[in-house]
């Protein structure tokens, strides 16, 4: 796949690579320790603090690939809608027409606004193992543009849904593609070896609209991604899709698809895995239970697909979303060490 390097042990065999979406995040001191001194939106987009923060997952728990330490809404700031975090994020201004879409104006041009990003994937490619991974990420269209018109990801999406066939939808994507290509290069240039798009929003949709409006455009995104970056690999999350949802992605530009924790891991792996990496699936709670039991929680998904008898060089382990904010340190330490340990194949 050529995102993580040689895995094999002394004894001839594999060991399946592991990252955590959130990895770096506020269930870590060290994240902590760095917010005592900075707000969330100067350690986004200093280079400096966004490698700090960045880095110390791996340099503390040696997660096989680490993730640039960033914020997925910078676009909707980039249009225009007035991004701020009191401590999460509030929108100045929500798209409910049209119109409201074709009066944004764009601050900067992407190669300027992103540049911060740039600039911190270049200091983690200088600054991280050889053998580490570096990856970029982005929200996906939907999950931006229900941001934009909502201003959360959380309710029925009512606005939202109404918007794909009132021509916001549309409106929105036109504007923001360009843009948001423009932020994938910017990380891509600095280094990263491959780009997330998540997409934390699609699985609020019918199955028909998720075919007819989302796909189209992502497959657009990946498409005008890949031509520029055809060495680059492309990872896809969605959360709450079913496994219908994903069989219908048909994308040759997306290498890796992540699954939530609703999904069956050996199911996913046996029909998906022909086509993509599959990345997933632990329950992200699990990791606040007492680590006998998270112990137990692992070792029962390893062996369910050691049963189901899947291609583990098609799996990337991690958790079926994000690091909670809750969850203690250790169990994050221990959790790595054992996968390091013992999911070989």
């Amino acid at each position: 796949m050529g995102l993580f390097n040689d895995r094999k042990s002394e004894a001839g065999k594999t060991t399946v690579p592991v990252w955590f979406m959130r990895q770096a995040g506020r269930y870590h001191a060290h994240y902590q320790n760095i917010k005592k001194d900075s707000d969330f939106m100067t350690m986004c987009k200093d280079p400096k603090l966004a490698y700090e923060v960045t880095m110390g997952p791996i340099n503390e728990f040696d997660f096989d690939a680490a993730i640039l330490f960033s914020d997925l809404l910078f676009p909707l700031e980039q249009l225009g809608l007035g991004l701020t975090y009191a401590p999460g994020p509030i929108l100045e201004k929500k798209l409910e027409t049209v119109s409201d879409v074709k009066n944004l104006k764009i601050k900067a041009p992407s190669k300027d606004y992103y540049s911060f990003q740039k600039d911190a994937c270049t200091l983690l490619r200088e600054g991280l193992p050889k053998n580490k991974t570096l990856l970029g990420f982005v929200g996906a269209p939907f999950t931006l543009y229900s941001y934009a018109v909502e201003g959360s990801h959380s309710g029925a999406l009512y606005s939202s849904k109404l918007g794909l066939f009132d021509g916001r939808f549309q409106a929105f994507c036109e504007l923001l593609l360009p843009q948001l290509l423009g932020e994938m290069r910017e990380q891509a240039l600095g280094g990263a070896d491959a780009m997330c798009l998540f997409d934390t929003a699609a699985g609020e949709l019918c199955f028909s609209d998720y075919k007819e409006f989302i796909l189209p455009v992502l497959r657009t995104v990946t498409k005008e991604f890949k031509k520029e970056f055809p060495t680059k690999k492309v990872i896809y999350y969605s959360k709450f899709t079913h496994m219908n949802y994903l069989k219908e992605i048909q994308d040759d530009n997306i290498d890796v698809l992540g699954i939530d924790w609703r999904h069956n891991l050996p199911e996913a792996l046996n029909e998906l895995s022909k086509d993509y990496y599959i990345q997933g699936n632990l329950e992200p709670a699990y990791l606040g239970l007492p680590w006998e039991t998270l112990e137990k929680k692992w070792m029962e998904l390893f062996r369910s697909l050691e049963t189901a008898d899947v291609d583990f060089d098609r799996w990337i382990c991690g958790l079926g979303h994000g690091c909670l904010q809750w969850i203690p340190q250790e169990n994050v330490r221990k959790s790595v060490e054992l996968i390091h340990q013992n999911f070989k194949y």
